[in-house]
């Protein structure tokens, strides 16, 4: 779909929008004179983000389906029928797979997976019901890379990809778009101490300017830089051993994070869920 968009006046539902990368999808999209609301689980940041938007600001838990409902009622309500939902919150603890506490896999799977999964299912119904809609989610690089050191980040990301593919296939006819945004490493608390590997590190406005595009030139897949995407598909017509050694040239082992760069931000989500 190539058709060029208008987002004047546009209603833009954006969960994880109090911080980093949310919040600055958020100011674009004000920007580009949209009404948007930023749900977050940290209401006081998104109350902060909202006063310097003049953005809407709620509080989230983007594994609670209730919540999610109530949260996009809440935002119809004040703004009108929802055009766009962006689902961009998400978790990520870093190191050795045996090493992760089984606390932050669970976090990680409500949030990252349950948590799209329950936008999308709250979101979806009314866009079908009008016949117009864009679905966008913030996914990863990690959805279509293997990501030493970030397993169970990666796991969740591969099914966000997955569970979009068969909703795109769901949805098509309906006049309800989807679109995957899948970033590199983000200069986000997110990615505190970790590499960036062949690629640059990308700013929090670099993936939100992309998603903002995304909105007025829907594509399905769109990675961030857009190199990795074409990359990833060449090397995975190669034989394993060739195909292992690029992608151990282009990505990065988080193995070697720095961990003590880490572990207030890891400790914030593993410890609520123990």
């Amino acid at each position: 779909m190539s058709e060029k968009r208008s987002l004047n006046g546009q209603v833009v539902a954006i969960t994880g929008g109090a911080k980093g990368i949310g919040r600055e999808i958020a100011a674009e999209f004000t920007a580009a004179g949209a009404k948007v609301a930023i749900g977050d689980i940290d209401l006081d940041a998104a109350q902060e983000t909202a006063a310097q938007l003049g953005v809407s600001a709620h509080r989230l838990d983007v594994s609670d389906p209730e919540c999610l409902n109530a949260f996009l009622t809440e935002v119809a309500h004040e703004l009108g029928p929802i055009d766009i939902f962006i689902g961009n919150a998400g978790l990520m603890w870093v190191g050795p797979f045996a090493e992760e506490p089984d606390s932050a896999a669970r976090a990680q799977i409500e949030v990252n997976l349950l948590g799209v999964i329950n936008g999308i299912k709250a979101a979806a119904p009314a866009m079908v019901a009008r016949g117009r809609g864009h679905l966008i989610t913030v996914a990863s690089a990690g959805s279509i890379l293997p990501t030493p050191g970030e397993a169970t980040y990666a796991a969740t990301k591969h099914g966000v990809l997955g569970y979009l593919k068969a909703i795109r296939a769901e949805l098509r006819g309906t006049g309800v778009v989807v679109t995957t945004i899948m970033p590199g490493v983000v200069d986000t608390a997110l990615a505190a101490g970790t590499s960036s590997g062949a690629a640059k590190l990308l700013t929090p406005a670099e993936v939100a300017r992309s998603v903002v595009k995304s909105a007025l030139r829907p594509r399905f897949e769109i990675t961030v830089p857009g190199f990795i995407g074409p990359a990833v598909k060449v090397a995975n017509l190669l034989p394993l051993a060739i195909r292992d050694r690029i992608f151990g040239a282009m990505v990065p082992n988080q193995l070697l994070a720095r961990k003590n760069q880490r572990q207030d931000y890891e400790a914030s989500f593993t410890a609520s869920r123990r």
